[in-house]
């Protein structure tokens, strides 16, 4: 998934120089997701940027979810927090990465005093313990180095909605937690502009299939794909289908 990969050239630290090294003291983070976790009932992740590791906090919710509780923390030598992504749905888990791409974006823009009024609140889908799909409340939360100036943790918080009506769609958003503000709504949802099989054709793009894989997924023919390729470029006023992908969903 090449989003995926976008992500972590992103997101990750990579080699750095030792005058630059962040001097953050990770114990007091991890105590602060083991108190979201104990006090909301969350599933609370720190990954570490720096160290591509994450800090797995689990409450009585994971059972719920049909995850393993096991001791507080697991540690995971990667930033993705695997077990639970793979019980994501598959759309959801698509949008939420690259929701997560918009934030960064969002926050490397803003002046580094402004960073902590900004936060992620979304609505996914993820499977429970009798494997169906349940509504969870994901909050995500950037905290950046003053020694460098780098991202260096993100918390995730993963608890049961509220509101599990299937009416609502999953929700994708960004907020000013300071003034409840939503700053970017979730961009995803082109069902005026783009019609569904023109929606699942621009998700394979984006995850860099080719026109004939494309074809082969959904049982139609390569001038078919080739047909609703330009479609897209025409209705989205691009030159081509991965900026069609990235003006979508950017």
């Amino acid at each position: 998934m090449k989003i995926l990969e976008t992500l972590n050239e992103t997101l990750l630290n990579k080699e750095p120089h030792k005058k630059d090294e962040c001097l953050l003291d990770i114990d007091i983070y991890k105590n602060v997701a083991l108190m979201y976790c104990q006090i909301e009932n969350s599933i609370s992740v720190l990954s570490d940027m720096r160290d591509n590791k994450s800090y797995v906090y689990k409450s009585n919710t994971a059972l719920k979810l049909g995850l393993s509780k096991g001791k507080n923390p697991s540690v995971v030598d990667s930033i993705w927090e695997e077990e639970i992504l793979k019980k994501i749905h598959p759309d959801d888990k698509l949008k939420k990465y690259i929701h997560e791409l918009r934030f960064f974006k969002l926050m490397d823009s803003l002046d580094p005093k402004a960073r902590t009024d900004y936060n992620v609140v979304s609505r996914i889908r993820v499977k429970d313990e009798n494997d169906e799909y349940k509504f969870v409340q994901h909050r995500m939360y950037y905290i950046y180095s003053p020694y460098n100036g780098k991202l260096r943790f993100s918390l995730c918080l993963y608890g049961i909605s509220i509101d599990q009506s299937i009416l609502l769609p999953s929700d994708f958003l960004i907020i000013n937690s300071v003034t409840g503000e939503v700053i970017v709504e979730d961009r995803l949802n082109y069902t005026t502009i783009l019609t569904q099989r023109e929606l699942e054709i621009l998700k394979f793009v984006g995850e860099g299939f080719t026109s004939k894989e494309i074809a082969g997924f959904l049982f139609i023919s390569v001038n078919t794909v080739s047909r609703h390729r330009q479609n897209i470029l025409e209705k989205l006023k691009v030159k081509n289908s991965i900026k069609a992908f990235k003006e979508s969903f950017h």
